[in-house]
């Protein structure tokens, strides 16, 4: 028996077998999981008994899932981008908030300077350089004037009127 024979023999597999081997891979936002299981051409009216099934099981979890988006992207990324990724992926508001929580009192411009160090080290030595470095800062999240004030905190030379 080859192999092709094989797979005609096994059963299509359910939603809700779909849906748990995707969260075994990765965990998902519940809006996100749905998405997900739409474009295989399930019904939404088939769709949401399988999650609200998943996460009383607490296989699905927003708050789960933003905790760990906002530990993937910390250091690495401003409260503010990670905020947008979170509303991106379809958070609930209070899952996000309560996630973004753990950021709370981290000084933000000690993280820009500690991405900055990481990535660059050293001041720029011409405008081009300057402008790369900016652009770095301000498409992780950052706020022009926490991005002028790193480079100024790196002896760059900054015109930020």
């Amino acid at each position: 028996m080859n192999e092709s024979s094989r797979r005609k023999e096994r059963p299509p597999r359910t939603l809700k077998q779909r849906a748990v081997g995707m969260l075994a891979r990765r965990e998902y936002s519940r809006a996100e999981l749905a998405a997900r299981l739409a474009a295989t051409g399930a019904l939404r009216s088939e769709i949401d008994p399988v999650l609200d099934e998943l996460e009383r099981a607490g296989y699905l979890s927003d708050a789960r899932f933003a905790s760990a988006v906002v530990r993937q992207k910390s250091g690495g990324y401003s409260k503010r981008a990670i905020a947008h990724a979170l509303r991106e992926k379809g958070v609930a508001a209070p899952a996000a908030k309560e996630a973004l929580a753990a950021l709370d009192g981290a000084d933000e411009l000690a993280q820009a300077l500690a991405l900055w160090q990481r990535r660059f080290g050293k001041a720029p030595a011409d405008e081009r350089q300057k402008a790369r470095q900016v652009r770095f800062l301000v498409s992780r999240g950052y706020a022009t004037n926490v991005v002028f004030r790193v480079l100024r905190a790196a002896g760059a030379p900054v015109d930020d009127a």
